[in-house]
This record gives C-alpha cells, structure tokens and sequence, in this order.
C-alpha cells in the first residue's frame, strides 16, 4: 500500500504457499506487458524494468505505480515491464522457483525480439531484478544496454533473509530451511531463486563452486573477458542502496560491498574488495571513468517517495 512513501514489496498470501511449492519443477514461458511494435520517433530511449522477490511486472500499488509515473513524466517513453509467467500469478512464483539462468536467457531472447529496443535502452531493476539486469548486460549485448540503475539490488548476493516479501505466509518459511539445510546442494541451487545469489563468507569454496548464478556474473571462477568487455559498454551504472533496509543482509550488497571472506560480521567496500583491485569485472576502469553512480536513500527496502524518485532517478532516463 502506498503510505507516503511507494512501498513496492507485494506480500503473498498464505494460500498460495501451497501452489508455489507445487510448481517447484514448473516449465513456465516468458511474457510481457504490452509492446508496440513501432520504433520510437520521439527521442526518448526505452526502459525495461524487472520487479524484485514477491512483487509482480503489473501491480498497481508498485510495478504498474512506477510505470505510470515513469509514462506521465516522460511522454511517449516505451516502458516494458518484464513478466516472467503467463500471468502476475506465475510471475510472483518464478520469482521465487524459477532458475535464474533461465529467467535471464529467456529475457534476453524477448528483448533481441522487440523491434522498439534495438537502437537501445535504459534497464531499471528492483531487488533481487536488479543482478538479473545486470547478467542481461553481461551476458546479451544485443540490443544494447545504455544505462542500469539498480534500486536494492544485492550484487554480492545476501547472507541471511531476516525479513522477505510474504513474510506472513510460510513461503519465507520454506525459503529459510532450505537456505539453512544446503543453500549450494545441486536440488537448492536449481529450484530456488534465493539460493543462486547466496553469498556465504564463511564457505568461500563452495559458494565458488556450486552458486550457479552470482559466482557466475562475479567471475569468481575465472574471469570471462565477454562479461568484463559487455558491462563497460554500459553509459552508467548507478546504484541505490537503502539506509535503514532490513530486508538485504548485508546492505552492503546494495553498493556491490560485502562481508569479508572468512567471517560474517566485518564488512568492505566494493573498492575494497578482491573483485575491484583485480578489475575482474571492470568496475574499477568504469569507477575511475564516472560510469558509477552510488545514491542512497533514507527508508526500508524498496521504500521511498515519489519525490525522490522524480528528482533522483526520472532524470537518469531522459
């Protein structure tokens, strides 16, 4: 519900539970919200958005609240506002069951396919949307990505889950034992979305070697000079950490930050970090050219008001 502020987590209800473990091995297909098929004449550049956990392409009170503002004050802007499921059901559910990998494959399938994209666009993602964005832009050049803005996306992944969407219902329930029973065993890492960007300290080796997404895109395995060479091509990269979220554990994610290998309570920057000093990604060559932009915002995950959003992120997409 928007308060003052525009919150944009969306709670499942407890009934749905039991329809979201059932679709653990479910095979479901790509869709998305309206898309002329018309090249845009009016100078603006497209923007795709992907939602965050427990939250949808088109609900009111936050995806479709975001688009409608983003389309009144831009005119004519082309917003895609990626469903990944056959309706806002399923794409609440594979956001939490869907594999990641897959997600992202058929992402950038569908935006090589949309004609009103090839010149270009702007990506915005939302929590947990915001890495996926980001492995769309490493790994799919093509149409090309000018901009990501990343609002509380968790780049080195999380470490604990004190607090997720659905938070009455025994989904997070679920979430939790699995993560604590085997977060790296072949079942977790398949089935649940969480698991491919949990990031354990404490399990250096077997986080690089079983995390089937985030070691990926991190190159903590090796360094895939496409990725490095892709990311560069972005204009910015901007990214939003919250100030009081209680949702990301460590917020420092937020800022591509993280706990220190080996222990769990110390946290560093990401220019701190092996993966800046190394320019294993390339963060470092796009820090030092200003493609990074770090904005932070008073409020809980996702929280902030329509004025802060008019003032710090619309002009980014004009």
């Amino acid at each position: 519900m928007i308060e003052p502020s525009v919150g944009l987590n969306c709670w499942i209800r407890p009934k749905m539970a039991a329809v979201f473990l059932g679709l653990l091995l479910a095979g479901p297909v790509l869709l998305v919200t309206s898309s002329p098929l018309h090249e845009l004449s009016n100078g603006t550049i497209p923007l795709v958005m992907w939602h965050g956990m427990g939250d949808s392409c088109c609900n009111p009170l936050s995806m479709g609240f975001i688009k409608k503002t983003i389309e009144e004050e831009i005119p004519g802007i082309y917003v895609l506002s990626l469903r990944i499921g056959k309706n806002v059901v399923e794409d609440m559910e594979n956001g939490f069951f869907m594999d990641v990998n897959s997600q992202v494959s058929m992402v950038c399938s569908q935006l090589a396919q949309d004609p009103t994209l090839q010149r270009g666009y702007n990506a915005m993602g939302f929590s947990q949307g915001a890495q996926f964005l980001r492995a769309v832009a490493q790994r799919c050049p093509a149409p090309p990505m000018r901009t990501l803005i990343s609002v509380g996306g968790q780049h080195q992944g999380v470490y604990g889950l004190p607090r997720c969407p659905g938070e009455s219902s025994h989904i997070c329930d679920v979430i939790r034992e699995a993560l604590n029973r085997g977060a790296y065993s072949d079942l977790v890492q398949k089935h649940l979305v969480q698991a491919q960007y949990w990031h354990d300290p404490l399990n250096d080796d077997l986080y690089k070697k079983h995390s089937l997404f985030l070691a990926d895109i991190n190159q903590e395995r090796g360094v895939n000079e496409t990725y490095k060479k892709n990311l560069q091509q972005l204009k910015k990269f901007v990214m939003v950490k919250f100030l009081q979220d209680t949702v990301v554990d460590p917020v420092d994610s937020e800022w591509f930050g993280f706990l220190k290998t080996g222990q769990a309570k110390e946290t560093e920057t990401l220019q701190e970090s092996v993966l800046y000093k190394e320019d294993r990604l390339g963060l470092a060559a796009m820090d030092h050219a200003g493609k990074l932009l770090f904005l932070s915002t008073e409020g809980d995950h996702l929280q902030f008001t329509p004025e802060w959003f008019r003032n710090n992120l619309l002009p980014l997409l004009r």
